[in-house]
């Protein structure tokens, strides 16, 4: 591909844009893991990811990505042989039951049309009739990146209290941790799965696992083999800021600053910038005539927006174009929504000309495909984001 000029724009669902002061830490010269310097850095950023989890509860850091996470929440858990409830929201949901069941666990997936999110009545309705509690975990995604439906996790916790069942609720916010609202306490959640390379704006190399009291105790029966993803090996040495095995150090620089960040705009603000950018693109792609691939209001995802193309024209084609002539990545359609759909990620660091800049570029690739659409869909996010602001700044005075 010929050089393009200017900023390459970035917007797949992750990974997302890593801002100047967050790499300019990375690039920080390499610290000894075991010397007192990394010892701070250690336990800084151990308290520190505890507060975007909004958990008191110990989060352990691998040098993994997202998919490290998940296998480390269900190694720690779970036997070979244990029955499991897996909701099939999208692409990764799936992925995620494909590991269970190499791992020797039953996973019992619950059926969905990748256009909305969880049914918490239907995992209520097979907890209550599991008389024999063989069911050990409930494994949900909050956000499912390959359709931008986010699904309501305290609904999940209630339907399992009312069916009085003592099963774990494992959560994936690997691409909702950091841009939209997550209480792992308040909502009780007993295994909070992370990663580094979307709403904390870090490259990948780093996955996350929040843990519970009652999570943590079913490890001390849980009998899959575990080695490198053993919570315990992580606590026994956590609380002085070390890690039992070489740790991604430039990484963990990476990520206190990008925890000060999310601090110092404030993640209530943080949220309502990711919503606000979600419903700005959202007014586009509704005005261009195009269809959201997430059919309900109420789960539409604040990190990316998943459009579905009408048939006969190709979405690889339009993305193809849209990288030739915008310089601009935009997220493929995933598993049947494969060259059907494609997704745009507002996530991360970004601000409302970034918006409009992503979305003129994705409109100009729509008429050099000859792509049917009514024009005029950034002006429709135009028109939103700028009273949407002013009512904001009439607000704070």
């Amino acid at each position: 591909m010929s050089y393009h000029p200017g900023r390459h724009f970035l917007q797949i669902p992750g990974p997302s844009n890593t801002p100047l002061p967050v790499l300019a830490a990375i690039a920080k010269p390499t610290i000894d893991h075991r010397g007192p310097e990394f010892g701070k850095l250690g336990r800084e950023v151990l308290a520190g990811i505890r507060t975007i989890f909004k958990t008191e509860k110990p989060v352990v850091i691998y040098p993994a990505s997202g998919t490290g996470a998940w296998e480390a929440a269900l190694l720690n858990t779970l036997s070979p042989g244990d029955r499991v409830i897996m909701f099939e929201t999208g692409w990764f949901s799936t992925l995620w039951s494909r590991m269970a069941s190499k791992l020797g666990i039953e996973a019992e997936v619950i059926p969905g049309d990748w256009r909305h999110g969880v049914d918490a009545g239907a995992i209520g309705a097979l907890l209550a009739e599991d008389k024999e509690k063989r069911i050990k975990a409930v494994c949900v995604v909050h956000n499912e990146t390959s359709t931008g439906v986010a699904s309501g996790i305290p609904a999940v916790r209630r339907a399992i209290d009312a069916a009085g069942h003592p099963a774990l609720l494992i959560v994936d916010t690997i691409s909702s941790l950091g841009s939209i609202d997550y209480r792992h306490d308040e909502w009780g959640v007993d295994v909070t799965v992370g990663g580094s390379q979307k709403g904390l704006m870090l490259p990948p190399g780093l996955s996350f696992n929040a843990v519970s009291d009652k999570a943590r105790a079913a490890a001390k029966t849980a009998k899959l083999p575990r080695s490198f993803f053993d919570w315990e090996e992580m606590f026994a040495i956590n609380d002085k800021g070390f890690f039992p095995y070489t740790p991604s150090t430039n990484l963990l620089q990476g990520l206190k600053v990008a925890i000060d960040m999310l601090h110092e705009e404030g993640l209530d603000n943080v949220f309502a910038r990711h919503d606000r950018a979600a419903e700005a693109t959202r007014r586009c792609v509704r005005h261009w005539g195009l269809e959201i691939q997430c059919a309900d209001p109420a789960e539409y995802s604040s990190v990316l927006t998943a459009i579905r193309l009408p048939e006969g024209h190709s979405a690889d084609a339009l993305r193809a174009e849209i990288l030739e002539r915008s310089n601009m990545s935009l997220g493929n359609g995933l598993g049947p929504l494969a060259d059907k759909a494609f997704r745009i990620g507002h996530l991360g660091d970004f601000h409302d000309l970034m918006v409009t800049g992503v979305l003129t570029g994705v409109e100009m690739g729509l008429r050099a495909r000859g792509i049917p659409h009514r024009a005029g869909g950034v002006a429709a996010a135009m028109d939103y984001l700028g009273g949407n602001r002013g009512a904001m700044a009439a607000a704070a005075e």
